[in-house]
C-alpha cells in the first residue's frame, strides 16, 4: 500500500478541478495533488471542439480543448502534479482519500483539505421510463459527441432528439455538419432548458424544428432502431391521444439533463440538496464536513464553463485558507428559494462573511421584465432587474457587503417578483 500526504487533494481535472489547483497554488500553498480517472485532463472539453467558451473569462471565443489547455498549461508552469488513470474509491470526513491506478497500485492519500470537482454525468434511458424495446441505437447526447468528435465515428444517419439541453442543441448541429439528418428535437417542457444562443445556431440555422410540449412516447425496432413516436403532453406532462407524429429514424440522442456525480460526497457523510443534487456549501464552497469543499458542476450543473471556473477559484482560495488556518468558527444565515426558484447556491452564508457573495439559482420557468429579490426574514436586502429569466440559463444575484452588514441569523429568501 502506498501512503501519502498532501496539503490539497484536488478529485476531478476538469475545468472546475484545474481552476481550484491554480488557485489554491496562487494562493500560496505547494502541496497539491490532482487526481483524474480520465486518461487525460481538461474534462469534458476535450470533446467539445465547438466554440463558445471563454467569452466571460478570457474575453474570446475558444474551442472546449482551447480552454482547457489554457488551464493545463498554466497548472504546469505551476508545477502542480496531475496523477491521471487514477479512479477515487472512497473521501471519508477525516480527510483520507482511498485510490488505485494500475501504476501505482492501491494509495491512501492524507489532506489537510480536499476539493471534490467531478463534475457530472447524463440522465440515462432507463430513468426517464421512455416505453419501447431496447434497441441499438439509442445514445446521450454526450456519447454520440465523444463518438464523432473523439472517435471518429458516426452513430447514425436520420436523428431524432429528445430533450433541447445545450449538448443536444449542439450535437444538432454537429451532426447535421457530419451529413446526418436531424428529423426534430423534442422538448417535453414549454420552453427549451438550453441556452437561447445555441436554439438559435444548432437549430434555427439547419431548419430543424423544436418540437416544445413533446415527448417520445414509443421506441420500435427489434435489433436497431427503426422509428419514434412523438406525441404532444399537457400541463400535467402526460401524453395527448391523437397528436402522434412518426419519426422514421436509426438514431435517438437523449439530452435530458446532467447529475452531479455525488457518490464520493454521499459516501464522504456530506448533506446533499434535493434541489441541486449536489452539496450543500456555504459561501466559501465548505460543505458540511470541515475541510471538504465542492464546486463545478458537481455541486450544481451550469451552462458555461467560464461559471464553473470562476466558482472553482473561489473554491480553491478557501481550501487554501482553510489549510492556513484562516477560517474561523461562525453561525449561519440559511439561504433558501422563494417563489419562482430553484436551487440556490449556496445554502447558507456564514455570519462572519466579510465580502461579497453570489447566490445563483436556475428560475423556475420563463419570466419577463421580472426582478430577483433576496429578503432577509421579510425585509428587501437586494433587488436585480431583468428582461428575461429563463430555466436554460443561471441567473445570479450578488449580495455586497454592506446587505449582508447587521445580518446575523434568520433565513435569506431568493424569489422572483413578477411585473
Amino acid at each position: 500500500m502506498n501512503e501519502r500526504f498532501v496539503n490539497i487533494l484536488i478529485v476531478g481535472a476538469g475545468p472546475a478541478g484545474l481552476a481550484a489547483a491554480i488557485s489554491a497554488r496562487e494562493n500560496g500553498i505547494t502541496s497539491i495533488l490532482i487526481v483524474e480517472r480520465e486518461n487525460e485532463p481538461g474534462g469534458i472539453l476535450r470533446q467539445c471542439i465547438h466554440n463558445g467558451f471563454g467569452l466571460h473569462r478570457f474575453k474570446e471565443e475558444l474551442t472546449g480543448p482551447e480552454y482547457a489547455q489554457r488551464d493545463i498549461d498554466r497548472v504546469t508552469e505551476l508545477g502542480i502534479p496531475v496523477e491521471c488513470s487514477t479512479m477515487v474509491l472512497s473521501v471519508s470526513p477525516d480527510l483520507t482519500v482511498t485510490c488505485i491506478s494500475s501504476s501505482k497500485g492501491f494509495q491512501v492519500i492524507h489532506a489537510k483539505a480536499v476539493v471534490l470537482a467531478m463534475g457530472c454525468r447524463e440522465r440515462p434511458r432507463g430513468a426517464l421510463c421512455t416505453p419501447g424495446t431496447r434497441c441499438a441505437g439509442i445514445y446521450s447526447a454526450g456519447t454520440a459527441q465523444r463518438f464523432v468528435n473523439l472517435e471518429g465515428c458516426m452513430p447514425g444517419k436520420r436523428v431524432v432528439i429528445l430533450g433541447s439541453g445545450d449538448i443536444g442543441l449542439i450535437m444538432a448541429r454537429r451532426m447535421t455538419l457530419q451529413g446526418a439528418k436531424v428529423l426534430a428535437c423534442v422538448e417535453i417542457m414549454p420552453y427549451s432548458s438550453g441556452l437561447n444562443r445555441n436554439i438559435v445556431q444548432c437549430l434555427e440555422d439547419y431548419d430543424i424544428p423544436l418540437y416544445l410540449s413533446h415527448t417520445v412516447t414509443d421506441i420500435r425496432g427489434r435489433e436497431r432502431l427503426e422509428g419514434v413516436t412523438v406525441s404532444a403532453v399537457d400541463e400535467n406532462r402526460m401524453p395527448v391521444p391523437g397528436t402522434e407524429i412518426e419519426f422514421d429514424c436509426d438514431t435517438l440522442l437523449l439530452s435530458c439533463g446532467l447529475i452531479p456525480e455525488n457518490e464520493l460526497t454521499s459516501a464522504a457523510g456530506i448533506a446533499i440538496s434535493p434541489a441541486t443534487s449536489g452539496a450543500i456549501v456555504d459561501e466559501t464552497f465548505c460543505t458540511g464536513v470541515p475541510g471538504i469543499f465542492a464546486c463545478g458542476n458537481v455541486l450544481h450543473v451550469h451552462d458555461l464553463v467560464d461559471y464553473v471556473s470562476d466558482e472553482s477559484f473561489k473554491a480553491g482560495a478557501a481550501a487554501a485558507a482553510y489549510v492556513r488556518g484562516g477560517r474561523t468558527e461562525s453561525s449561519f444565515i440559511a439561504v433558501r428559494d422563494g417563489d419562482g426558484v430553484r436551487g440556490t447556491v449556496p445554502q447558507k452564508i456564514r455570519a462572519a462573511a466579510d465580502q461579497p457573495v453570489s447566490l445563483m439559482f436556475r428560475p423556475a420557468a420563463v419570466y419577463r421584465n421580472s426582478a430577483a429579490v433576496v429578503d432577509w426574514d421579510g425585509k428587501e436586502i437586494c433587488r436585480k432587474k431583468a428582461m428575461i429569466f429563463t430555466p436554460g440559463e443561471m441567473a445570479l444575484v450578488t449580495l455586497k457587503a454592506e446587505d449582508l452588514r447587521g445580518i446575523s441569523g434568520g433565513t435569506l429568501t431568493v424569489r422572483i417578483e413578477r411585473s
